[in-house]
């Protein structure tokens, strides 16, 4: 699954990895890939000091990543036969919200973007498992194989708690940045593998929850 969702100014949020299947390398390719090629735009077409003087490389990384995410889909076809609904969403988001950031050129923009993406994850989680349904199963459909449906929900939930967390951080972080008490650079740091580091670290606080609600473990790892 991807985990090119909104890690950067131009595309969508960080979710859980799934176990790395067969083709796990071109699995991590793709999914960080795209991130790697815009964090490398932006940091060699940015420049100038000041709170939002960096915007101009932050656009340029911005359309350099919707490219790599198309590039991505277009591999994960080729060679994997299929695009999972997880790497059709962050296609989505990332040309969709990629757009808006080129369109507009508004640094507070770029800031504020990702609180509304994790807010608008979090409500669809959180919501999905107040109505009892794990929206989280449908989008990694079977990365997760034998998840019960308790497994599934509880899933959802903690992933949603996650995503309203981090909402909440960013747009402190903006306040920050607003205040002159941050730079961009220093937010588009943490923005990028702050939370990709996270991301991780919490997956793996969900591998109890997993493995207690069916998670099949192949044999060789059991042992």
């Amino acid at each position: 699954m991807s985990e090119s969702l909104d890690q950067l100014p131009g595309g969508p949020e960080p979710v859980p990895a799934a176990p790395p299947a067969k083709h796990g390398w071109l699995n991590f390719a793709i999914d960080f890939g795209p991130l790697l090629v815009f964090f490398l735009t932006y940091k060699f077409t940015a420049g100038g000091q000041g709170a939002f003087a960096a915007t101009a490389g932050a656009i340029k990384g911005t359309i350099a990543f919707m490219i790599a995410i198309l590039v991505a889909m277009g591999i994960s076809k080729w060679k994997l036969g299929r695009i999972s609904p997880m790497l059709w969403m962050s296609g989505i988001l990332v040309i969709g919200f990629g757009a808006l950031t080129v369109y507009l050129h508004d640094p507070k923009f770029i800031v504020m973007k990702p609180t509304i993406i994790y807010a608008v994850f979090a409500l669809m989680l959180l919501g999905g498992w107040w109505f009892k349904k794990p929206m989280l199963k449908y989008l990694l459909q079977s990365a997760l194989d034998g998840m019960t449906e308790r497994g599934w929900l509880l899933l959802s939930r903690n992933w949603g708690l996650f995503f309203a967390a981090l909402g909440i951080a960013n747009h402190v972080m903006y306040v920050l940045i607003e205040a002159g008490r941050m730079s961009f650079d220093t937010w588009l740091t943490i923005k990028v593998w702050g939370v990709t580091a996270l991301s991780f670290l919490f997956t793996l606080t969900q591998v109890p929850v997993m493995l207690k609600n069916g998670l099949a473990v192949p044999d060789g790892e059991a042992k």
